[in-house]
Protein backbone atom coordinates (compact mmCIF):
# COMPACT_ATOMS: atom_id res chain seq x y z
CA UNK A 1 0.00 0.00 0.00
CA UNK A 2 0.95 3.34 -0.67
CA UNK A 3 2.54 5.58 1.97
CA UNK A 4 0.03 8.22 1.47
CA UNK A 5 -2.10 6.04 3.48
CA UNK A 6 0.01 6.44 6.42
CA UNK A 7 -0.81 10.16 6.02
CA UNK A 8 -2.99 11.73 9.08
CA UNK A 9 -1.95 8.56 11.56
CA UNK A 10 0.00 9.46 14.59
CA UNK A 11 3.40 7.65 14.72
CA UNK A 12 2.21 4.50 16.53
CA UNK A 13 -0.67 4.01 14.55
CA UNK A 14 1.75 4.20 11.24
CA UNK A 15 4.05 1.69 12.61
CA UNK A 16 1.21 -0.79 13.12
CA UNK A 17 0.00 -0.22 9.86
CA UNK A 18 3.32 -0.45 8.66
CA UNK A 19 3.84 -3.90 10.49
CA UNK A 20 0.92 -5.36 8.99
CA UNK A 21 1.94 -3.92 5.58
CA UNK A 22 5.76 -5.68 5.41
CA UNK A 23 4.39 -8.79 7.66
CA UNK A 24 1.72 -9.25 4.21
CA UNK A 25 4.64 -9.05 1.73
CA UNK A 26 7.50 -10.97 3.75
CA UNK A 27 5.78 -12.77 6.56
CA UNK A 28 7.63 -11.94 10.64
CA UNK A 29 11.02 -13.47 10.22
CA UNK A 30 11.44 -10.70 7.40
CA UNK A 31 10.03 -7.87 9.06
CA UNK A 32 12.80 -5.94 11.22
CA UNK A 33 11.80 -2.90 13.52
CA UNK A 34 13.86 -0.89 11.75
CA UNK A 35 12.24 -1.89 8.24
CA UNK A 36 9.01 -0.63 9.99
CA UNK A 37 10.13 2.51 11.39
CA UNK A 38 11.53 3.73 7.73
CA UNK A 39 8.34 2.44 6.15
CA UNK A 40 6.47 4.22 8.53
CA UNK A 41 8.56 7.53 8.65
CA UNK A 42 8.83 7.22 12.12
CA UNK A 43 11.93 7.93 14.39
CA UNK A 44 13.66 4.47 15.14
CA UNK A 45 13.80 5.61 19.13
CA UNK A 46 9.70 5.99 19.12
CA UNK A 47 9.72 2.19 18.61
CA UNK A 48 10.76 1.21 22.27
CA UNK A 49 8.71 3.66 23.50
CA UNK A 50 4.95 3.02 21.56
CA UNK A 51 6.38 -1.16 21.95
CA UNK A 52 8.08 -1.51 25.07
CA UNK A 53 7.74 -5.23 24.03
CA UNK A 54 9.44 -5.30 21.30
CA UNK A 55 8.86 -6.71 18.17
CA UNK A 56 6.44 -9.20 19.57
CA UNK A 57 4.00 -6.50 20.57
CA UNK A 58 4.25 -5.04 17.66
CA UNK A 59 3.59 -7.70 15.46
CA UNK A 60 0.53 -8.85 17.90
CA UNK A 61 -0.66 -5.41 17.14
CA UNK A 62 -0.41 -5.47 13.14
CA UNK A 63 -2.29 -8.72 12.95
CA UNK A 64 -5.09 -7.27 15.57
CA UNK A 65 -5.10 -4.34 13.11
CA UNK A 66 -5.63 -6.39 10.47
CA UNK A 67 -8.28 -8.27 12.06
CA UNK A 68 -10.47 -4.97 12.61
CA UNK A 69 -9.77 -3.69 9.00
CA UNK A 70 -11.24 -6.68 7.68
CA UNK A 71 -14.09 -6.95 9.89
CA UNK A 72 -14.66 -3.19 9.06
CA UNK A 73 -14.50 -4.19 5.27
CA UNK A 74 -17.81 -6.18 5.74
CA UNK A 75 -20.30 -3.26 6.33
CA UNK A 76 -18.10 -1.11 3.43
CA UNK A 77 -19.15 -4.51 0.96
CA UNK A 78 -22.52 -4.82 2.16
CA UNK A 79 -23.48 -0.93 1.35
CA UNK A 80 -21.73 -1.78 -2.52
CA UNK A 81 -24.77 -4.21 -3.05
CA UNK A 82 -28.01 -3.32 -4.05
CA UNK A 83 -29.37 -6.31 -2.87
CA UNK A 84 -27.14 -8.42 -0.37
CA UNK A 85 -26.70 -11.54 -0.60
CA UNK A 86 -24.31 -14.32 0.70
CA UNK A 87 -22.86 -14.89 -2.46
CA UNK A 88 -22.77 -11.02 -2.96
CA UNK A 89 -21.10 -9.98 0.03
CA UNK A 90 -18.45 -13.33 -0.75
CA UNK A 91 -17.75 -11.62 -4.00
CA UNK A 92 -17.06 -8.59 -2.93
CA UNK A 93 -14.81 -10.18 -0.02
CA UNK A 94 -12.80 -12.10 -3.39
CA UNK A 95 -13.05 -9.16 -5.32
CA UNK A 96 -10.76 -6.98 -2.60
CA UNK A 97 -8.10 -9.33 -3.45
CA UNK A 98 -8.51 -10.03 -7.29
CA UNK A 99 -8.04 -6.07 -7.83
CA UNK A 100 -5.14 -5.93 -5.83
CA UNK A 101 -3.37 -8.91 -7.75
CA UNK A 102 -4.36 -7.34 -11.27
CA UNK A 103 -3.20 -3.93 -10.61
CA UNK A 104 -0.55 -4.36 -8.17
CA UNK A 105 0.89 -7.95 -8.46
CA UNK A 106 0.94 -10.90 -6.40
CA UNK A 107 3.33 -9.71 -3.57
CA UNK A 108 1.05 -9.61 -0.67
CA UNK A 109 -1.13 -12.01 1.43
CA UNK A 110 -3.20 -11.57 4.54
CA UNK A 111 -1.14 -10.43 7.37
CA UNK A 112 -2.87 -12.63 9.81
CA UNK A 113 -2.35 -15.90 7.89
CA UNK A 114 1.21 -15.14 7.81
CA UNK A 115 1.84 -14.14 11.15
CA UNK A 116 0.25 -17.61 12.18
CA UNK A 117 2.45 -19.47 9.57
CA UNK A 118 5.78 -17.61 10.77
CA UNK A 119 4.57 -17.90 14.84
CA UNK A 120 1.70 -20.35 15.71
CA UNK A 121 4.07 -22.58 16.97
CA UNK A 122 6.77 -20.77 18.48
CA UNK A 123 4.96 -17.35 20.08
CA UNK A 124 1.18 -18.09 21.71
CA UNK A 125 0.45 -14.54 22.18
CA UNK A 126 1.06 -13.85 18.43
CA UNK A 127 -0.90 -17.16 17.74
CA UNK A 128 -3.83 -15.78 20.21
CA UNK A 129 -3.56 -12.44 18.76
CA UNK A 130 -4.16 -14.34 15.09
CA UNK A 131 -6.85 -16.52 16.35
CA UNK A 132 -8.51 -13.38 18.00
CA UNK A 133 -7.99 -11.57 14.75
CA UNK A 134 -9.73 -14.03 12.96
CA UNK A 135 -12.45 -14.65 15.33
CA UNK A 136 -13.05 -10.78 15.08
CA UNK A 137 -13.78 -10.84 11.49
CA UNK A 138 -15.61 -14.37 11.47
CA UNK A 139 -17.64 -12.71 13.52
CA UNK A 140 -18.67 -9.64 11.33
CA UNK A 141 -19.42 -11.97 8.41
CA UNK A 142 -21.85 -14.33 10.47
CA UNK A 143 -23.53 -11.18 12.04
CA UNK A 144 -23.56 -9.68 8.24
CA UNK A 145 -25.23 -13.21 6.93
CA UNK A 146 -27.44 -13.83 9.38
CA UNK A 147 -29.40 -10.12 8.78
CA UNK A 148 -29.57 -11.62 5.69
CA UNK A 149 -32.05 -14.40 6.99
CA UNK A 150 -29.11 -17.33 7.16
CA UNK A 151 -29.89 -18.80 10.70
CA UNK A 152 -27.79 -17.86 13.20
CA UNK A 153 -26.41 -21.17 13.86
CA UNK A 154 -25.56 -22.19 10.05
CA UNK A 155 -23.83 -18.21 9.71
CA UNK A 156 -21.24 -19.09 12.34
CA UNK A 157 -20.03 -21.78 10.13
CA UNK A 158 -20.53 -20.74 6.67
CA UNK A 159 -18.57 -17.17 7.75
CA UNK A 160 -15.66 -19.95 8.87
CA UNK A 161 -15.99 -21.62 5.25
CA UNK A 162 -16.21 -18.55 3.21
CA UNK A 163 -12.78 -16.98 5.14
CA UNK A 164 -11.29 -20.28 4.92
CA UNK A 165 -12.19 -20.56 1.31
CA UNK A 166 -10.78 -16.90 0.62
CA UNK A 167 -7.35 -17.65 2.71
CA UNK A 168 -6.83 -21.01 1.01
CA UNK A 169 -8.03 -19.02 -2.77
CA UNK A 170 -5.42 -16.39 -1.82
CA UNK A 171 -2.52 -18.67 -0.66
CA UNK A 172 -3.12 -20.62 -4.05
CA UNK A 173 -3.01 -17.09 -6.23
CA UNK A 174 -0.08 -16.14 -4.66
CA UNK A 175 1.46 -19.23 -5.81
CA UNK A 176 0.57 -19.46 -9.65
CA UNK A 177 0.54 -15.97 -10.06
CA UNK A 178 -3.02 -16.09 -11.31
CA UNK A 179 -6.56 -14.91 -9.91
CA UNK A 180 -7.80 -18.71 -10.69
CA UNK A 181 -8.94 -19.86 -7.25
CA UNK A 182 -10.26 -16.79 -6.13
CA UNK A 183 -12.98 -16.37 -9.29
CA UNK A 184 -13.48 -20.47 -8.92
CA UNK A 185 -14.13 -19.63 -5.08
CA UNK A 186 -16.81 -16.93 -5.60
CA UNK A 187 -18.17 -18.77 -8.60
CA UNK A 188 -18.74 -21.85 -6.86
CA UNK A 189 -19.34 -20.75 -3.47
CA UNK A 190 -21.66 -18.50 -4.10
CA UNK A 191 -25.08 -20.83 -4.49
CA UNK A 192 -24.42 -22.62 -1.61
CA UNK A 193 -24.59 -19.70 0.21
CA UNK A 194 -27.42 -18.21 -1.09
CA UNK A 195 -28.92 -21.66 -0.18
CA UNK A 196 -28.70 -20.92 2.90
CA UNK A 197 -30.95 -18.10 2.77
CA UNK A 198 -33.72 -20.12 1.23
CA UNK A 199 -33.63 -22.83 3.89
CA UNK A 200 -34.56 -20.06 6.17
CA UNK A 201 -37.71 -18.92 4.69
Amino acid sequence: MAAKETSGRGPRERMVFSAAQLIRREGVAATGMREVAAHAGAPRGSLQHYFPGGKEQLVNEAVGWAGQYAANRVARFLSTLPEPTPSGLFAEMVRQWTDEYRTAGFTGGCPVAAATVDCAESTDSTREAAAAALGHWNGAVARALAGMGVPEDRATALATLMISTLEGAILIARAERNVRALTTASRELGPLLDAAVSKAD
